[in-house]
């Protein structure tokens, strides 16, 4: 499977990742734990899949890591007692319970850095080909505005405070929820992959509504798995508009972020793919009406 061979590339990338964080303590042994405790690598994976769908074959593997850094320094906060209080993590102690929350917060911070620090390196690694020497340094601003505006205030941070006080648990207000804390990150990584691998930066609003669309439909095929396993406990999209609703909702949004990436040329057999197993999640709250062709769930795992 193409999203396998991907998510090996990027492991192989990532165990060596954490040795240039310096000497080995107990702060980069916490980064690692965090980093290496599996997940779905969708957003990485995403970044790699973009730039590999343009072409030009440029290295977008920095900013595939800074991604994932951005990505598990939010899990590390999310968990913290202050905030979800979340004891475990992809079925192992929460960062905060096998090493500290001094010592989970200061390696939320170290990701942040690195990530930020990743936009740089691969800034400079795309000066090295004579192609695309000259726009390098406008590609590596225009990520880090993206970097900062969804991962700050405007982003996932303000996305996490909502989503600790609500002011009310509306539709809108869970839509907003999902936007600034889900679709962020995933606009991240279409950005990143799109910019580094040599895209079009006059066609980045394009790529937003993809990321938007692909957001959406993810988190909609979250709650629908969670209501199917877990019932009415919790709030979510299943819980608050009815499954029936919540489904179309799904199909409709998945249908629009197919549309987006034929758009942009991205409709590639990897996110051909990665099409195919969110629509099998989606699949099993409704088994008539969907597509799914039996793609393993793992994928999505």
């Amino acid at each position: 499977m193409y999203l396998e061979e991907y998510r090996r590339k990027f492991e192989q990338e990532l165990s060596g990742a954490v040795l240039r964080f310096g000497e080995k303590n107990r702060l980069r042994d916490a980064c690692e734990y965090a980093l290496v405790c599996g997940g779905k690598r969708l957003r990485p994976l995403i970044v790699m899949m973009a730039a590999d769908a343009l072409g030009n074959g440029l290295d977008v593997l920095p900013a595939a890591l800074s991604v994932e850094f951005f990505h598990t320094a939010s899990l590390i906060a999310d968990d913290l007692p202050c905030m979800d209080n979340d004891d475990i993590r992809r079925n192992r102690p929460s960062l905060h319970t096998a090493f500290g929350e001094a010592t989970a917060i200061l390696a939320s911070y170290t990701l942040i850095a690195e990530g930020y620090g990743g936009i740089r390196f691969n800034g400079e690694r795309m000066k090295e080909d004579a192609r695309f020497a000259s726009q390098a340094s406008e590609v590596s601003l225009l990520c880090l505005e993206a970097a900062t505006r969804c991962a700050g205030i405007q982003g996932a941070t303000n996305g996490q405070f909502l989503d600790l006080f609500p002011p009310d648990l509306t539709w809108e207000t869970i839509q907003k929820v999902i936007i600034q804390k889900t679709v962020t990150l995933f606009e991240i990584s279409f950005y990143f992959g799109w910019l580094f691998g040599g895209g079009n930066p006059l066609l980045l609003e394009d790529l937003r509504l993809c990321a938007f669309h692909f957001g959406m439909a993810f988190q909609i095929a979250d709650d629908l798995d969670d209501d199917r396993q877990d019932g009415e406990t919790g709030v979510n999209i299943a819980t608050l508009l009815g499954k029936e609703k919540a489904i179309a909702l799904f199909e409709r949004e998945i249908a629009l972020f197919r549309s987006c990436l034929e758009g942009l040329g991205l409709w590639t057999s990897p996110f051909q793919e990665l099409f195919t197993a969110l629509h099998q999640v989606g699949a099993k709250a409704s088994p008539a009406g969907f597509l799914g062709n039996g793609t393993p769930d793992a994928i999505l795992a």
